[in-house]
């Protein structure tokens, strides 16, 4: 340092202690981002001192910055998880570099190539098949730290994530209880979600054990413009359900807003079931019963689990059922009507209806 300036010196002016000016000029350990400003504001303003991210960066050979890759920020699920995830790695004083998929699988690759070529220290991410992604294989192959978040485990990569058939198998019981039997499944194309693909096969099961019917599989495209339109069509064809499970909390009411330019009334004619627990769930009419997860804490654990690895500190592993959900009850859901399959349902026009684009 300048003018015979001591580590001790910053430290007394930056009001923390020696290891912890050390931390921050060498890039190596936890250290809170508001005592990160307060050394180097210390060691550059008031003492002289010249710090350069990038010298630093060259010399650890660490970038301080940490990739997360999620399909989509429509979906307000994976919003709040990255907002945990950054607020913990931020706090140590690293950056959080954010990109989305767009559910899109050759997209997702490419970006993981790019965050790599940019020397990220660690990765948090969600993959469109994680058994399959060749990032993932990718990510072993260079050891760098990484874990998934929503993605169930896979390829020996540490997961946060619900158990899809164990909350799958909740949903059939809910639908089973009010007298459902013949039921369907709404989700985005399984090679674009393997949580869709899970929560379909959980369902399945859940539902063959209960001696309901095989659910009709509905799958859509996230991207298409017309999409209630088509959920109509869908309904149209599919009279004889009193009940469908959607993938996610969008789908769901996505489908609700179609059944009603039907002049259907829910859940009167028809039983919905989404999943995730987003807010505007409860904030519709009828409100939405769902699986309520905590994506907060999927994201807050994904960084706490980096930062470990980055730091060489031992790690809690992650829960190898999965986190916690719970079945969250809504107007949404009612028992099954002897009128459900009259004519009068399955004749009823299809009207038109613009609708935003989905996740």
């Amino acid at each position: 340092m300048k003018n015979g300036t001591t580590l001790k010196d910053v430290a007394h002016k930056a009001g923390c202690g020696i290891a912890t000016v050390s931390r921050v000029l060498n890039g190596k350990g936890p250290v809170s981002e508001a005592s990160r400003l307060r050394v180097l504001a210390a060691a550059a303003q008031a003492l002289g001192f010249e710090f350069n991210e990038t010298a630093r960066a060259l010399q650890s050979k660490r970038t301080r910055t940490i990739g997360c890759l999620v399909p989509s920020l429509v979906n307000p699920v994976f919003a709040d998880a990255v907002q945990a995830l950054q607020g913990e790695v931020q706090a140590a004083g690293y950056h959080l570099i954010l990109m989305c998929s767009d559910y899109n699988p050759a997209q997702e690759d490419a970006i993981l190539r790019m965050l790599l070529q940019k020397g990220v220290d660690a990765l948090a991410l969600t993959v469109s098949d994680a058994a399959q992604s060749a990032g993932l294989q990718l990510l072993r192959d260079r050891a760098l730290p990484h874990c998934l978040m929503f993605n169930a485990p896979a390829q020996e990569t540490p997961a946060y994530y619900v158990d899809n058939a164990a909350a799958s198998a909740r949903v059939a019981q809910a639908l089973f209880d009010q007298g459902h039997h013949q039921t369907g499944f709404l989700a985005l194309r399984f090679h674009r979600s393997d949580r869709s693909r899970q929560r379909f096969e959980g369902y399945r099961a859940a539902c063959h054990v209960r001696g309901m019917a095989d659910p009709v599989l509905l799958e859509v495209d996230q991207d298409q413009s017309d999409l209630a339109q088509q959920l109509g069509q869908m309904l149209r064809h599919s009279t004889r359900l009193t009940g469908i499970y959607a993938s996610n909390d969008f789908l769901a009411i996505a489908l609700i807003r179609a059944a009603r330019t039907l002049n259907w009334s829910i859940p009167r004619d028809l039983s919905v079931i989404g999943f995730d627990g987003i807010e505007i769930g409860q904030l519709i009419e009828p409100s939405l019963a769902t699986i309520a997860t905590d994506p907060a804490t999927m994201g807050r654990e994904a960084g706490r689990h980096l930062l470990a690895r980055l730091t060489s500190q031992r790690s809690a592993a992650p829960p190898l059922k999965g986190l916690g959900f719970e079945f969250r009850s809504g107007e949404s859901l009612g028992p099954v009507r002897s009128d459900m399959r009259s004519t009068s349902r399955a004749a009823t026009p299809l009207l038109p209806l613009h609708h935003s684009k989905t996740a």
